[in-house]
């Protein structure tokens, strides 16, 4: 690949420029960093050259936009569009971070909504049927998906907002009923990962045919990477749109040809990882399958915490730390209602210890308090859920927007009032290795038929279905009836060692390091003081 120095396009600006671009915004009017940068970056996407593709996506694009775009869109398309050619493929592109930028930085209109729609279609069919002849960077190829995703979202947000809504927008929304349907989200993003055989790639990977992962999805042999990547990041954009639709188990399947106990592609972008990773856990938490969810909550948090300090110049970094703290708030809600602490590594107790320590004791509770912080953390942490049906413009116009949110949330409030009325009996269950049904019945104040409807309920409830089908259990303590008798089979956690050890002994090196310095500094001082003393001694002041 060609190598060309990486310079800051934003900084070439002109102050006379600077001046008349903040004037007002005039959409065929290019400065010379946008000029210089659409060159640039057409001329590497030209040469796959993914190393200066990736620094001009990730740096020169943010520095221009900080600098000259914070309060207004870029230049249009079709200004630009001279300066490359008018390549149909890079306009395409560039309209997409033009979308992307208007999104993050403004409000869009309506009509700017259905049109980013129909730039994500050109965009996909041009992937699916065209001839793409080109390797452009992960990150880039992940922002895509990711944006087409929340596009959506934002979309039916806004759309269920109705009493606002103008007579304009309403005949707009009539006219465009197609855009952002949810059909033509799924379809594309299943089209993409059809197209690509990335499943069938990920499973020829596995008997050591392929290389996909060893390479981060990149084609070394002068192919495209486009389609395969965007199918494999599609598969995690299926799992995130099923998950604002509520369909959990649909999301977890879609899932599936990703093996998320091994470092794959999606580790390669920080955004991918944690957003698979957050919705996989959220899932799983709403399918009982409590394990998985504080298993992988668990890894993620710990590796955020390792190398968050590496993304803080990221444009993604407030992001990461807000699902850092939403993924806090599920793995309390899941210890919660399945109290399996020895999955959680000493890092990741100490720090949700410090932020929902007494929450969650309170939470453990069968009480009105913990009942409502159940509500409150699920409420904070959960994804912004959807109603992806068109309203009926016929009735009175209502918002509707939280429909989905309440209905997700009544349901798992449900769940936790039946998870809270079992707590008793794992706290008997805890104490007793044998006990009779007739004293169990007596301490909890039940008749026998109602204790053993009671621990039937405890023994479905702390049970799940995994995904290949499997009932796995989730519960710390097990128990059998023998006749009239609870047998319980309480699982004693291996004790871990290591973590300890080398805690103490990284402690241990820091104190002796310190007085190591200590020493040294205390010896240079008695040098200095013992140097200055003999020097006055030499010339005859004092004795030596």
């Amino acid at each position: 690949m060609a190598g060309t120095a990486s310079f800051d396009y934003g900084s070439q600006q002109q102050k006379p420029e600077a001046e008349s671009a903040a004037a007002g915004y005039d959409p065929n009017y290019v400065p010379d960093s946008v000029r210089s940068f659409v060159v640039h970056i057409y001329r590497h996407i030209r040469e796959k050259n993914v190393y200066e593709i990736h620094q001009m996506y990730e740096t020169s694009f943010q520095s221009i936009s900080d600098r000259f775009f914070k309060d207004s869109p870029w230049p249009s398309v079709d200004a630009v569009a001279p300066y490359v050619d008018n390549d149909h493929v890079f306009c395409l592109l560039y309209r997409e971070m033009w979308f992307r930028h208007l999104y993050a930085r403004h409000s869009p209109t309506l009509k700017q909504r259905i049109d980013s729609w129909d730039n994500y279609c050109s965009l996909f069919q041009v992937v699916l049927h065209g001839v793409v002849n080109m390797q452009l960077p992960n990150q880039w190829l992940w922002d895509m998906v990711d944006e087409f995703v929340y596009q959506f979202q934002s979309f039916c947000q806004y759309r269920a907002k109705m009493k606002s809504k103008t007579e304009q927008e309403i005949a707009l929304l009539r006219q465009y009923d197609q855009a952002w349907n949810v059909y033509g989200v799924l379809n594309f993003l299943q089209a993409l990962v059809e197209k690509s055989t990335i499943i069938q790639i990920l499973e020829q990977e596995k008997e050591g045919l392929v290389q996909f992962t060893a390479t981060d999805g990149y084609d070394y042999n002068g192919g495209s990477n486009v389609l395969k990547v965007l199918g494999y990041f599609s598969m995690i954009g299926l799992l995130r749109v099923h998950c604002l639709l509520g369909d959990y188990h649909t999301g977890l399947k879609c899932l599936l040809p990703i093996d998320i106990s091994q470092q794959g592609v999606y580790f390669s972008v920080i955004g991918s990882h944690i957003t698979t990773i957050y919705h996989y856990g959220f899932a799983s938490l709403m399918l009982r399958r409590y394990v998985d969810s504080i298993r992988e909550f668990n890894k993620i948090l710990l590796y955020i915490f390792k190398t968050k300090q590496y993304h803080q110049k990221s444009p993604q970094y407030e992001q990461i730390l807000k699902k850092n703290e939403q993924m806090y708030a599920l793995l309390a809600i899941s210890l919660s209602l399945c109290p399996q602490v020895m999955l959680v590594e000493e890092t990741v107790n100490s720090q949700l210890r410090e932020k929902y320590g007494d929450k969650m004791l309170r939470m453990q509770r069968c009480d009105d308090e913990g009942f409502a912080l159940f509500d409150e953390l699920f409420s904070y942490a959960c994804p912004k859920f959807i109603t992806p049906s068109a309203p009926s413009y016929e009735e009175p116009l209502v918002n509707y927007n939280q429909d989905a949110y309440r209905l997700q949330l009544k349901l798992f409030l449900y769940e936790v009032k039946q998870q809270q009325l079992l707590s008793g009996v794992r706290t008997f269950l805890k104490v007793y290795s044998t006990i009779s049904l007739g004293k169990l019945a007596t301490y909890m104040e039940v008749d026998e038929p109602t204790l053993r409807t009671i621990l039937m309920t405890y023994k479905h409830k702390t049970h799940a279905v995994d995904s290949d089908g499997k009932i796995t259990s989730n519960a710390d303590v097990n128990f059998y009836i023998d006749d009239d008798m609870i047998r319980v089979v309480e699982f004693k956690p291996a004790k871990r060692y290591g973590d300890y050890f080398l805690r103490q002994i990284v402690k241990v090196c820091l104190e002796f390091n310190i007085f190591l310095i200590s020493i040294c500094i205390m010896h240079m001082f008695i040098f200095s003081f013992l140097s200055r003393h003999c020097s006055a001694a030499r010339r005859g002041y004092v004795g030596c």
